[in-house]
């Protein structure tokens, strides 16, 4: 088993053989001015006193960790939903958003842009650039912007700007695409508030530490609970994977914690129509950082497919890459149906209606092993109103009532 030191970001930006910062020569002086001072700005007490208050007063922490009563019965196990899906904004993102706009207001930034995929993290940036008087633009996917209209309103009423990006799948790679291209002609005014664990370093390190405020509530919630800080496993879907490493974050170094990561098999993991990173890719560079994507034999991005617009990503975060090939993190993949099926199941059984990004991560019970009492917490990293105008297409299919 790795050590704790295998999984702490080194000062080159990398997890064992991944990360790095591969930018472009206009964005090294941005890239350069966050690595330099994010650490130090994160540590002044004046920083984490604002960022710890807006997380409580705004954001609305901590988050409830509920123990599914009914599913835990079905599955012999204790199940802990942690749920994100009641921070404000409705997902997770909202942790990194707050912690980032602090930055860029210490660094004397006036604009932001960002790049959106099921629209949560777009939803979180707009947010915090109207608390703090910011302009903001979101880059989203012209595809997103039809599946996830709820959250593209969303961003309009807060007050950004919402720019299709056209190319490509029009999901969330694209969308990433044209927000870095927007950096690169705006170096001097603007931060890109990346809503992953993915990027140049310092971001999969910086979005990790913001969102791993989830672990840290976790541990102390459980030791409430039940006794002890230490489930039998801490489970999450992986897109990127940003709420997944904020889960995982204060268990990396506890070897007896099983760290279980759902990627989006789409329609299939062999059909062509996929996310299954770390089933299909291979290493490469996306997106400024060296990690696992799915790509040709000559390089090039083989576009993603999947239901879920927040999973709907060629890649992986350059720690969640380390965290498979090394053997630490367990990664297993979830179709659109089985996705689907989970979810409705969720909401029928708990009444709790999750994003679809999440409930990937509750389709794969029957396929882990887990012994009879095992504490078990899910990362619950959203909730499902943006996706019922996808909902509502399968209701009769799953059983649903005219």
């Amino acid at each position: 088993m790795e050590t704790k030191a295998a999984f702490e970001v080194s000062e080159q930006g990398y997890y064992g053989d991944f990360g790095g910062a591969f930018v472009p020569e206009m964005l090294y002086p941005n890239v350069e001015e966050l690595r330099r001072n994010y650490l130090h700005l994160m540590d002044l007490p004046g920083f984490q006193l604002e960022f710890r208050k807006l997380l409580r007063d705004f954001v609305g922490r901590p988050t409830p960790l509920y123990e599914a009563s009914r599913l835990s019965e079905r599955y012999g196990i204790r199940l802990f939903l942690k749920r994100e899906d009641l921070c404000h904004t409705g997902a997770h993102k909202i942790n990194n958003t707050i912690g980032q706009i602090l930055i860029a207001r210490h660094l004397g930034k006036k604009k932001i842009v960002a790049e959106t995929g099921a629209g949560q993290h777009g939803v979180a940036t707009a947010t915090v650039c109207a608390l703090m008087g910011l302009e903001c633009i979101v880059y989203m996917g012209k595809h997103d912007m039809e599946r996830q209209k709820p959250n593209v309103d969303r961003m309009r009423m807060l007050g950004a700007k919402v720019v299709p990006a056209t190319c490509g799948s029009q999901t969330l790679k694209d969308a990433t695409n044209e927000a870095m291209r927007h950096w690169i002609n705006h170096p001097d005014d603007t931060h890109y508030i990346i809503g992953s664990v993915v990027g140049p370093h310092p971001y999969p390190d910086m979005v990790a530490r913001f969102q791993s405020v989830i672990s840290e509530e976790i541990r102390s919630q459980l030791l409430s609970e039940t006794g002890s800080e230490l489930p039998h496993a801490v489970m999450a879907c992986v897109g990127g994977g940003s709420n997944a490493a904020g889960a995982f974050f204060h268990f990396l170094e506890e070897p007896a914690v099983r760290l279980v990561a759902v990627e989006a098999a789409g329609k299939g993991i062999d059909t062509g129509f996929s996310a299954a990173t770390t089933a299909l890719g291979k290493p490469g560079i996306l997106h400024g950082a060296k990690t696992i994507l799915m790509q040709t034999d000559d390089g090039q991005i083989v576009e993603p497919f999947s239901i879920s617009a927040g999973l709907d990503y060629p890649g992986i975060g350059p720690l969640h890459a380390w965290l498979y090939t090394c053997g630490r993190g367990e990664f297993y993949s979830a179709t659109d149906e089985e996705a689907l099926r989970a979810a409705f199941d969720l909401s029928r059984t708990e009444g709790i209606i999750p994003a679809l990004e999440s409930a990937h991560a509750l389709a794969i019970f029957d396929r882990v092993r887990f012994n009879p009492g095992d504490t078990v917490v899910l990362c619950l990293s959203g909730r499902g109103d943006k996706d019922l105008g996808t909902y509502t297409k399968y209701i009769d299919a799953f059983g649903g009532e005219d």
